[in-house]
């Protein structure tokens, strides 16, 4: 293994921090992980620093959560109430989000990293048991992560006085029952507990302070842990060097879609433009078929989409977020000129209303109303009314239809379920008037009144 194999759009060489194994046939093997430095920053931790020590170099790599939030990991761990205990760790690998598929290969190739990452974390927050949650359909990740906490606890690198030390942690590996809401940290936390996936009120309790069994509990995502054996290994400060201002590191990105090399790449952090990753020989390798870019959805099915206009924009959180988007999960979702944006739209709204856990009544209501409407739409019966209707249910689950969302529900589920609507109704509203037989809309945005006339073409198709 070396430091440096891997090299950004720009011609800048930079560390392959969590997939520097995924080219190893074997590489989720304990032997093979330990042959290329596995467990040596562990090994380092408990004989050299103290778990504050730790905290501080995760703290100064200013490592922003990995999982959609983007908040920083060391800040995180510093909302624990002092002197609480027990105090959960709980690994988030329910990966659900439509186009996101990054940790799944993660806990597949390197399954031992993000064990490590786990332990790393535990020592440094004061956790003797962690929960390791991973979605019901990800089988290999199941097996692979299972025979590598098998190996690990063999080699006393898990359970009772690790590496001879006094620090003792447990893991417990639970598998979930295919559940996208359980991807929200409360109603993940709500299904380790037995109950069903619903997500929680925040506030008044955070998980922070109340969280599993009403116990301090920190939540991190697979990615985020899987950094830390190298943030450790090598210090905080030599992670702040890469990547941009405010997004620092490395960080992994799904391309799927209409392009010619869709797969999971590791970039520089707030460095690579979208054009890069979506048309560079090294990622994504341009548009299939020699077609033009239509549309593409930069950060999971719940972005807000971006156009030809945003291609240059850096892979940075603040960029992206001005822009009227996010980064969200990693997934960039490429749509090609032949791509019928109406039933995209239909396509990824009902995933969310199916997903909807029916707690909140602007969601569980809201998101089937506008699956329905879609469905209609695609089938031939489309009306000029609907076009107005659909925005206005998104106004109602989302007022003003703004970015950030305005949130009328507990998560962010149902305001997820307007951003592809919003974003393709605003862009291309011809094609949705070709489905409704013409006519005339005023679309509420903001406050303001937007009004738009559809072209000549009319009538429905399927």
């Amino acid at each position: 293994m070396t430091d440096v194999d891997t090299t950004t759009a720009g011609g800048r060489e930079v560390p392959r921090i969590v997939t520097s194994r995924w080219d190893l046939a074997d590489g989720f093997t304990l032997d093979r992980y330990r042959e290329t430095g596995g467990y040596e920053a562990l090994r380092t931790a408990l004989t050299t620093m103290t778990p504050a020590q730790v905290a501080e170099q995760v703290k100064g790599a200013s490592l922003l959560g990995r999982g959609g939030a983007g908040f920083p990991a060391g800040v995180k761990w510093g909302f624990c109430p002092p002197g609480v205990f027990p105090r959960y760790l709980v690994v988030n690998g329910d990966e659900s989000e439509p186009g996101t598929y990054k940790d799944r290969i993660l806990m597949e190739r390197d399954p031992h990293q993000l064990i490590e990452g786990m332990l790393l974390a535990c020592y440094a927050i004061g956790v003797s048991q962690a929960f390791l949650y991973v979605r019901g359909e990800m089988a290999l990740a199941q097996e692979r992560i299972a025979e590598a906490l098998n190996d690990a606890y063999a080699a006393n690198l898990i359970g009772q006085n690790i590496l001879g030390s006094d620090f003792s942690v447990d893991v417990i590996l639970h598998w979930g029952a295919g559940a996208y809401i359980v991807g929200e940290e409360t109603a993940l936390i709500e299904s380790l507990e037995g109950n069903r996936g619903m997500p929680r009120l925040k506030p008044p309790y955070f998980p922070a302070a109340k969280g599993l069994y009403m116990q301090p509990t920190v939540v991190n995502n697979v990615e985020t842990l899987s950094n830390l054996p190298w943030i450790v290994a090598r210090g905080g400060a030599a992670f702040a060097d890469l990547g941009a201002e405010n997004s620092k590191g490395t960080r992994l990105f799904a391309v799927s879609g209409h392009v010619r090399n869709p797969g999971v790449f590791e970039v520089e952090f707030g460095v690579t433009t979208f054009r890069d990753i979506i048309y560079g020989e090294r990622y994504g390798d341009g548009i299939r078929d020699g077609n033009r870019l239509k549309s593409f959805i930069p950060g999971g099915a719940s972005a807000p989409w971006f156009f030809d206009e945003h291609l240059d924009l850096p892979l940075e959180t603040g960029a992206v977020g001005a822009a009227g988007s996010m980064l969200g999960s990693g997934a960039i979702v490429v749509m090609d000129e032949t791509t019928d944006v109406v039933k995209a739209a239909w396509r990824v709204v009902r995933f969310f209303a199916r997903e909807s856990c029916g707690k909140c009544t602007p969601c569980r209501e809201g998101t089937s109303w506008l699956e329905k409407i879609l469905r209609r739409m695609l089938d031939g019966h489309g009306r000029p009314s609907d076009v107005d209707k659909l925005l206005d249910i998104c106004d109602n689950i989302s007022p003003a239809i703004a970015w950030p969302p305005k949130q009328t529900t507990i998560c962010p589920l149902g305001p997820s379920a307007v951003s592809p609507i919003a974003s393709a109704v605003l862009r291309f509203k011809d094609e949705f008037f070709a489905y409704c037989g013409g006519g005339e809309i005023t679309v509420p945005i903001s406050g303001k009144a937007y009004l738009s006339t559809p072209t000549t073409t009319v009538g429905a198709h399927s």
